[in-house]
């Protein structure tokens, strides 16, 4: 039985740094539940959602990749929903934060990879 890998250097640069900030997004958010400062729970669902894909896809599971592209999407809009009602009251670096991360998942290279090597 293979054992299980929580980065995987043999990807691709994209992938990597994708994995990365699934990662530290997640640990923010668990942070943050902590210490009360995370309101509202569906986006705390969706961040620990990446966190799980992120192991997925340390893994070269397709269904990680599937998920963290599918959550990153659904957290960028729902930041830039929310950065547009409040008149850019959020943080700029956390919308940074999220563009940053969908660009990466969605890179040619990244997709490219994904179609050949994940099952």
């Amino acid at each position: 039985m293979p054992q299980r890998r929580w980065f995987d250097a043999a990807h691709p640069q994209t992938l990597q740094i994708a994995v990365i900030l699934l990662y530290i997004n997640a640990a923010l958010t668990v942070l943050f539940m902590i210490v009360g400062a995370a309101y509202f729970i569906p986006t705390a669902m969706l961040l620990v959602a990446e966190g799980v894909a992120a192991n997925g896809i340390a893994n070269s599971e397709r269904w990680g990749y599937v998920t963290a592209v599918a959550a990153s999407v659904i957290y960028l809009m729902l930041t830039l929903v929310a950065w547009l009602a409040w008149n850019g009251g959020i943080n700029v670096f956390g919308l940074l934060f999220s563009v940053a991360l969908v660009a990466l998942l969605l890179h040619p290279m990244t997709r490219g990879y994904e179609r050949v090597w994940f099952h």
